[in-house]
């Protein structure tokens, strides 16, 4: 029950952000929902005067669509041909009282009979708005579609019945369709209603915008609740629900955290008589919690393939990322400086700098404890979601681990670009979700990607081990150039380095280690001096493999062997060079030194293991920082 906890406060922390509108980067807005609230896609909207008379209707656009409307537990949880109206807004089978007259199926009971009897409860309460009292009057005169047959938003056949769909006249241009007819997905009979109240004096807040209908409706419905029971989150005497909300990814989603409806079943028989037994939650702590989880999933969740992945903070919201990598988090400090090339301590300096920021503003003002959540969450079937992963930390704990990660797992990479489209080099760990595509190619189905992000945060959290076969799917693909093009061979390479580095457990640095001894290191350094000496032969605008790219697989299985054919391949670019190029003879100069530094018993074809990649990239980041920093002779020479 922590998770629901953690989410309660959440929302009490928030209360002065419910029923405002915020924005996401897409324009789609969202809001954190009122208690017994929740959201639907409206099609028509219906302006009512203040004294309960039709005053005009619109179709609405599909961008401004989304409608916070009041909602019952019953109606929330409406199914099939069950009769639960929404309290205000609803489909035209319930709020038209001619509904059967325009030719509208009537299963067993008439839902307006239901629905206007509910209105007028709320109407003729004390808690009514006069804006409910409005939209009562108006509405049981029963005469909302023959209103909106007459103003040109409803049409009706030759016998005066609804239309099932819009027949396109021979010749007819596609401007003529009723805009009606393009935001249903149905017939019209599946169209869904908001009421508005027009003033001709002043402007007055949409009924869905407006704190004082919110609240009117909260007062009238909290008197309705059932008897109370023992709230399991909070420890205290409250109403209880056996109902609990779904839409918490979407508007379209149908499952749920908490459900006990299967009676006939094993869901609890067996073990309790009723739900209740099992766990009892109060009305109130449902509703927040899971308003504020749907909420939090808008502002800041990630959600790949309906898998969402999630972090907050229990009182500031925004809390940096566990999927992210450092230069989402802080650019600025990610991003390389001219021509720096961090050790692993200035490295975790720098890291320790990028959240400097959000340890000082995360400082309570009180003596609270601040904590940071984490929550996975995927559904199995439509209808039954589950928490994949929970974890709840102390918020310094939690910068620590990810500061940690992201020293420890790091490298340079420059795959990533900045405002103005740019490519930038920058350090840290890759993101979770790069891993993926890493491993298993930049067409990897949404399912495989969020499985190795699942899978990839207890590295993060709990400094878990690095799952073994994801480390070796990159670091094959990585040794395998040929298979792919240049741009996602260096993103691959750059990302499996950061992953070894991490296995290894040493702290290697991008720079290169002179004094490295290891076998696999030198054998990489002399890869990348042979692919780095040819790629300056053949000039940078030569667009084919060298020889070092072409045989990286085989020289990783076979790396005696392998590097006589590179070697071999060298030799007519050297001779046909001469001793015109500077360059030419260090690089000579360092294959034999570093060849001469691997034992004649180890210069074999035993495989290499994935150090000699890091030698690889550490030698040939030198080599090009070399010539990019000075040679201005050998420049001028060329």
């Amino acid at each position: 029950m922590s998770w629901l906890l953690n989410l309660y406060e959440t929302y009490e922390s928030n209360t002065g952000r419910v029923g405002r509108i915020e924005k996401k980067h897409n324009e789609q807005e969202y809001t954190l929902l009122p208690v017994s609230h929740t959201t639907q896609n409206a099609h028509i909207e219906v302006q009512i005067t203040a004294d309960g008379e039709f005053h005009s209707a619109k179709v609405v656009d599909k961008s401004d669509a989304s409608t916070l409307i009041p909602c019952t537990e019953d109606s929330a949880n409406r199914a099939g041909a069950k009769i639960a109206p929404y309290p205000l807004h609803d489909k035209l089978s319930y709020v038209a009282g001619d509904y059967a007259a325009y030719g509208g199926e009537i299963k067993k009971e008439e839902p307006f009979a239901y629905y206007i009897q509910q209105l007028k409860s709320w109407a003729n309460s004390p808690y009514a708005a006069n804006k409910v009292r409005s939209i009562y009057h108006y509405l049981r005169k029963g005469r909302l579609i023959q209103d909106l047959v007459e103003g040109g938003i409803l049409y009706v056949d030759a016998h005066g019945k609804l239309l099932d769909k819009w027949e396109q006249q021979a010749g007819e241009k596609d401007s003529a369709r009723p805009p009606i007819f393009s935001v249903l997905a149905g017939d019209q009979t599946s169209a869904f209603v908001r009421f508005n109240v027009y003033s001709p004096v002043k402007e007055l807040t949409d009924v869905w915008k407006d704190q004082e209908m919110y609240d009117s409706f909260v007062r009238f419905y909290s008197g309705q609740l059932g008897d109370e029971d023992l709230c399991y989150v909070t420890g205290e005497l409250l109403p209880a629900t056996d109902k609990h909300a779904n839409k918490i990814r979407n508007a379209a989603d149908k499952a749920k955290l908490i459900s006990a409806n299967d009676t006939s079943g094993f869901t609890f028989r067996g073990r309790f008589h009723n739900s209740q037994e099992a766990a009892s939650i109060s009305y109130e702590v449902s509703q927040k919690a899971h308003n504020a989880l749907k909420w939090l999933i808008h502002r800041q969740g990630k959600t790949i393939d309906q898998r969402v992945f999630l972090v907050w903070g229990n009182e500031d919201k925004d809390i940096p990322g566990l999927t992210e990598d450092l230069f989402a988090i802080n650019p600025a400090v990610a991003v390389v400086k001219e021509q720096a090339s961090y050790t692993h301590p200035e490295l975790a300096a720098e890291v320790a700098k990028a959240l400097d920021g959000y340890r000082n503003k995360l400082k309570p003002a009180s003596n609270k404890e601040q904590k940071v959540s984490i929550l996975v969450l995927d559904s199995a079937t439509t209808g039954r979601m589950a928490v994949l992963y929970y974890r709840n930390l102390n918020v310094e704990h939690y910068l620590d681990r990810l500061s940690e990660w992201h020293s420890s797992c790091s490298w340079l990479h420059s795959y990533r670009k900045n405002d103005d489209g740019e490519y930038v080099r920058f350090y840290g760990a890759p993101a979770t979700k790069d891993i993926a595509y890493a491993a298993y190619g930049p067409r990897a189905s949404d399912k495989l990607v969020k499985g190795v992000m699942e899978r990839m945060l207890p590295c993060i959290i709990d400094k878990r081990n690095l799952p073994l076969d994801i480390v070796n799917s990159v670091r094959h693909r990585a040794s395998s150039p040929e298979s792919m093009d240049k741009w996602d061979w260096e993103k691959t390479l750059s990302i499996a380095c950061a992953l070894i580095n991490k296995q290894s457990k040493v702290g290697f640095s991008v720079a290169l280690d002179e004094n490295h001894s290891d076998r696999n290191y030198l054998f990489g350094r002399l890869l990348a001096v042979a692919d780095v000496l040819e790629r300056r032969a053949l000039g940078y605008e030569e667009t084919r493999a060298t020889n070092a790219i072409r045989y990286m697989n085989a020289f990783s299985r076979h790396p005696a062997r392998t590097w006589n054919t590179i070697q071999s391949a060298l030799q007519p670019h050297q001779a046909k060079l001469g001793t015109r190029y500077k360059y030419l003879s260090e690089y000579a100069a360092i294959i034999d030194e570093v060849a001469s530094r691997i034992p004649i018993s180890k210069f074999n074809n035993e495989p290499l293991s994935d150090l000699y990649l890091l030698g690889y990239y550490s030698q040939r980041h030198e080599l090009y920082r070399k010539k990019e920093s000075g040679d201005t002779v050998e420049a001028s020479n060329e």
